[in-house]
């Protein structure tokens, strides 16, 4: 079975980290404070899991996820991560991450800027845009008749096929938003961000938005300069 290399193993981290266990993927995790802070999470996820740095969970992952504060994307290690393939995870919070002028004016958008940084992988986002206990609430088997879709977007099609396998293992259907540039369809603030799965509230019972539900809202997504004109 592939290993799963965690770049930052926070919420959204740590829960990949249990679905992917739970899948029969091996793990290696790592954030910024040093492979010793990992280790309650290492001993409950078991065998399969251990912790590293960051530059040894890139190397070691046969799909790596990115999942850092956005402030800190040009700390991700690149060489370990030639020719893989990346899931970007990265969400624009201007309160926490700084202004990013080339985000605010929508001229390009987050994982554009990983894909940058990472030149020679193969970025696809995903798991932006679903609350992390929702994340690992709504996962289910394959053919489930309550199974929820998430949308990715990448610039390369095997990289995006790599992408739907993995979630399909554990537990979600795909919806293929296009390239990397039509990720803001999912951002924050979009008809297809976090309340899709929540519309009762992020701390009542999710609710599994199908592909067809999921589409819809992908479509109906409106840039942050056309919401601010109303």
């Amino acid at each position: 079975m592939a290993t799963l290399g965690l770049i930052g193993s926070g919420n959204i981290g740590g829960t990949l980290a249990r679905l992917a266990v739970s899948a029969g993927y091996d793990v290696v995790l790592s954030n910024s404070r040093g492979p010793e802070t990992l280790a309650d999470l290492v001993a409950e996820l078991g065998p399969r899991a251990r912790a590293a740095t960051s530059a040894e969970a890139g190397a070691a992952g046969d799909l790596v996820v990115v999942t850092v504060p956005l402030r800190a994307y040009l700390d991700v290690p690149v060489e370990p991560l030639a020719g893989k393939v990346v899931i970007d995870t990265n969400n624009y919070y201007p309160e926490r991450d700084g202004v990013i002028p080339v985000l605010e004016d929508e001229s390009t958008t987050t994982s554009e800027l990983l894909q940058d940084h990472l030149p020679t992988s193969k970025v696809v986002k995903a798991f932006n845009n679903i609350y992390f206990k929702h994340l690992l609430e709504l996962a289910r088997p394959t053919g489930a008749p309550d199974r929820a879709a998430l949308a990715i977007v990448g610039d390369d099609p095997a990289a995006k096929a790599t992408v739907t396998a993995f979630l399909d293992a554990i537990g979600y259907d795909t919806v293929d938003a296009g390239p990397l540039a039509e990720g803001w369809r999912y951002q924050r603030d979009t008809a297809a961000y976090g309340p899709l799965y929540a519309p009762n509230g992020f701390e009542a019972k999710p609710v599994p938005a199908d592909a067809a539900t999921v589409r819809a809202a992908l479509a109906a997504a409106r840039r942050y300069a056309d919401l601010a004109s109303g």
